[in-house]
């Protein structure tokens, strides 16, 4: 018996130790978290197509698509808040931030709709190091809080 108990006490340190881990990992893949949500949200990206809700994560590669009457907003691992308008397309295309350095670098695109940002560290710090891509020009940040919209039919 005593046996068979040291075994599942092992067998359970062993499974927390992966959980564990495997909360790391998700923590560390995480560009921001979604803080609000009116209508539906969706995501696409290197985890498959999902609908997001408040406190789920996104990570650079995923775009974020929101309903036609929708918005939403994001708050970024550095602070950067994204509020996205209806019927907005946007992607994290590149999202690092070294928290202990306060250095990193960001590249959003806006595909569709409209995107109002408030930047956080990373364009407090080095706001060279920001970058909003649409379908018709890259924006480098100079401000702290501005509004983009990108018409993906306009020439």
């Amino acid at each position: 018996m005593k046996i068979f108990l040291k075994l599942l006490i092992s067998a359970v340190c062993l499974l927390a130790g992966f959980c564990a881990l495997a909360n790391e990992l998700d923590d560390a893949s995480r560009a921001g978290t979604v803080k609000t949500v009116y209508g539906p949200l969706k995501a696409t990206g290197p985890r498959g197509e999902r609908v997001l809700k408040v406190g789920d994560n996104v990570a650079v590669g995923d775009q974020v698509v929101v309903a036609p009457d929708g918005a939403a907003s994001i708050v970024m691992r550095d602070g950067t808040t994204i509020v996205l308008g209806a019927n907005a397309q946007f992607e994290v295309r590149t999202f690092a931030f070294d928290a202990r350095t306060q250095q990193g670098s960001i590249l959003f695109a806006l595909l569709k709709g409209s995107m109002r940002m408030i930047t956080g560290i990373i364009g407090k710090v080095s706001p060279d190091s920001v970058r909003i891509k649409t379908p018709t020009t890259t924006i480098g940040v100079l401000g702290t809080d501005f509004i983009v919209t990108a018409d993906p039919d306009a020439p």
